[in-house]
């Protein structure tokens, strides 16, 4: 799976082990950058992870800004963008398996690299539980959700 990549400046100092996580779990990064320390702004980033997914280039995509926060609220603005901030690996892989998410998004102000090197996995090697039989629970809860983007678009 193709596995879209992007931060701020406060994220870029894990943006290396994020790739190289993606990369050791098998996946190909695309890089969206930034590619700097130089003070940018997040939603500059999300939005190009965002539309990596949404065009079908990427199957997932991960951000790193300094809360994970920021990052977050601006990828759920982006339909069919299902993001969420993990920094452990049982809701990284929680959030996928039972929710549907498609986009990690990690605070580089709050998490080191080890972290990141067991978030990543969890996220990438979970997969969406709902379309499996007695997933029926879970499927109806994210087609709830994908029913409040319609609705609110």
């Amino acid at each position: 799976m193709k596995i879209a990549v992007g931060c701020d400046h406060a994220g870029f100092p894990l943006k290396n082990v994020v790739i190289e996580a993606v990369k050791a779990a098998g996946h190909e990064v695309i890089d969206v950058g930034t590619f700097s320390a130089d003070a940018v702004d997040f939603p500059d980033f999300t939005k190009k992870v965002g539309e990596e997914i949404q065009g079908g280039e990427a199957g997932r995509g991960i951000l790193i800004c300094g809360s994970g926060i920021g990052a977050c609220i601006a990828a759920n603005k982006m339909k069919g963008i299902y993001a969420s901030i993990c920094h452990d690996t049982y809701s990284a892989a929680q959030g996928v398996m039972h929710d549907a998410m498609n986009v990690l998004c990690m605070g580089g102000r709050v998490i080191g690299p080890e972290l990141v090197k067991v978030i990543v996995p969890a996220f990438l090697n979970a997969r969406y539980l709902g379309d499996d039989e007695g997933g029926e629970r879970l499927a109806r809860r994210v087609e709830k959700i994908r029913k409040m983007e319609e609705d609110h678009s």
